[in-house]
């Protein structure tokens, strides 16, 4: 009876010397709800302007094909960082030392990418029929890609299990689809100058850079 007491205070005091350090593992670099929105949106910068470009080029409404398309692009930017989550959180432990330092550069990159490309000259419209279903499967992979690396950095900032990042995955698809609506009617309402002026590759990119440093700086200060 003694020996059961004994054992029974030492695996007491084992769990609570164990639960606050699981704790704070778990929760080491979950974003807050508004990094997870101001993501989703950067995210949607893509999705956003296909969706004009398809808007400018169908000139009307058409429900079933616009309704198609946001889903389709709602339904990749989900699943690419669950992908991309799946085949790196099996290793996230042995990356612990630099997971931060690689949660930021992936965020840097893909950042820095959409500022360079708005800055940058634009290239002579493709012509594509946004109807079409290849088509639009083509454009959902293609604006979708760098979701993937999302969900890296997701493993790589504290994203264990699948009820942690099941939130984040549903904003991003949630967001991607709505602004894939709101696209599509700013192009089919203003046309070709709405692109230009608001510069949507542009905002997604600081976005993403910012997130990436304030990961940096909560590693390096913690």
């Amino acid at each position: 009876m003694r020996k059961d007491k004994e054992k029974f205070g030492y695996l007491k005091k084992k769990l609570l010397f164990c639960k606050p350090k699981c704790k704070k593992e778990q929760n080491k670099y979950i974003m807050n709800l508004l990094d997870i929105w101001m993501l989703a949106v950067a995210l949607a910068m893509d999705c956003f302007t296909v969706s004009i470009v398809s808007g400018v080029i169908v000139r009307k409404w058409l429900w079933g094909m616009i309704l198609r398309m946001a889903f389709l692009f709602g339904l990749f930017q989900a699943v690419m960082p669950l992908m991309g989550w799946l085949a790196t959180n099996h290793f996230s432990e042995q990356l612990e030392a630099v997971d931060h330092w690689i949660a930021f550069g992936l965020l840097a990159f893909i950042g820095g990418k959409m500022v360079r490309e708005s800055l940058g000259p634009e290239e002579e419209e493709k012509q594509f029929n946004p109807k079409n279903l290849n088509t639009q499967l083509l454009l959902a992979v293609a604006t979708s890609i760098d979701a993937l690396a999302i969900g890296i950095s997701f493993a790589c900032t504290g994203y264990r299990v699948i009820e942690q990042i099941a939130y984040p995955l549903i904003v991003i698809g949630i967001v991607s689809f709505l602004f894939s609506l709101f696209g599509y009617r700013l192009g089919v309402t203003f046309g070709k100058s709405i692109a230009r002026k608001l510069k949507p590759e542009l905002l997604g990119g600081i976005i993403l850079i910012v997130i990436g440093i304030k990961i940096l700086i909560t590693h390096l200060m913690a």
